[in-house]
């Protein structure tokens, strides 16, 4: 099933969502771009048979150059608190960056520039797979403003501190090399071969057991802050019930027996 939007564009393609923002020239984001990925990305939650999702942009250029500024001028859309006009979004800025509760991987095929908010919405993906041409930047601080929606939070715990200080405040561009390079992306393919590595990896998850693919991402965020020592008794009595719905899955029996077996197994998500 698809669902075309002028400017986000929906296709699920078995267990795989696919969301790819379309919105000529620069796949800028406003408030309502933001609440229809947000709505994808909902959906991707939701749907139990959906397992994987995958972000991209349209064209070859631009992956999204964050933030609209221009509908900030037009006062559209407002800089003080904006977090609060964008209340009734289900994941935060572009729908995936606060959306603590999507415990499904998405992988992020960045296909051009990630500028701003684009970079931060590639850095709330779980994988992130660029094109060769691809660049990554901050440019908020010469406009009197900063990136607060992910990149201060995430770059500075993803590569060496003084690496995304010079993007923070310098706003220099990363080529995608650099960033395979510090482990700020998975993979760097020619950009023909972008969404076929993507769909690939995809395919590989969907055919992981549900609830274990699940537990990966909320165990990891449950021990974020904790100490090695501290993350263990997070998961021996922490409140996580897909792990614990995990333990005691018939998926898990499956697994088991099949490798025993000598065989695929056949996953059910239960």
């Amino acid at each position: 099933m698809n669902e075309r939007d002028s400017e986000v564009r929906i296709e699920r393609r078995g267990a795989v969502l696919e969301v790819t923002l379309d919105r000529p020239k620069v796949n800028a984001i406003d408030h309502d771009v933001s609440k229809k990925m947000g709505q994808a990305f909902a959906m991707l939650r939701d749907d139990p048979d959906l397992r994987v999702g995958i972000v991209t942009g349209g064209g070859e250029r631009i992956f999204s150059a964050g933030w609209d500024l221009k509908a900030l001028d037009r006062g559209d859309s407002q800089l003080d608190e904006w977090w609060q006009e964008n209340e009734d979004l289900p994941g935060g800025f572009a729908g995936l960056t606060e959306m603590w509760d999507l415990k499904k991987p998405v992988i992020a095929a960045v296909n051009g520039l990630a500028i701003g908010g684009g970079f931060e919405l590639a850095l709330s993906a779980d994988l992130i797979i660029a094109a060769e041409h691809a660049e990554f930047a901050l440019p908020e601080l010469p406009l009197g403003i900063v990136p607060d929606a992910g990149a201060i939070q995430r770059l500075p715990r993803r590569i060496p501190y003084n690496v995304a200080m010079e993007m923070l405040l310098l706003g220099r561009r990363m080529p995608a090399a650099e960033a395979k390079a510090h482990g700020l992306v998975n993979a760097v393919v020619p950009a023909n071969d972008l969404m076929d590595k993507a769909r690939m990896w995809a395919d590989q998850l969907a055919e992981a057991a549900p609830l274990a693919l699940q537990t990966v991402k909320e165990v990891l965020r449950a021990i974020e802050a904790d100490t090695i020592e501290q993350a263990f008794s997070t998961m021996r009595t922490g409140d996580l019930p897909v792990y614990r719905q995990m333990l005691k899955s018939e998926d898990a029996e499956e697994g088991v027996r099949a490798f025993v077996e000598k065989r695929q197994p056949v996953f059910r998500g239960v």
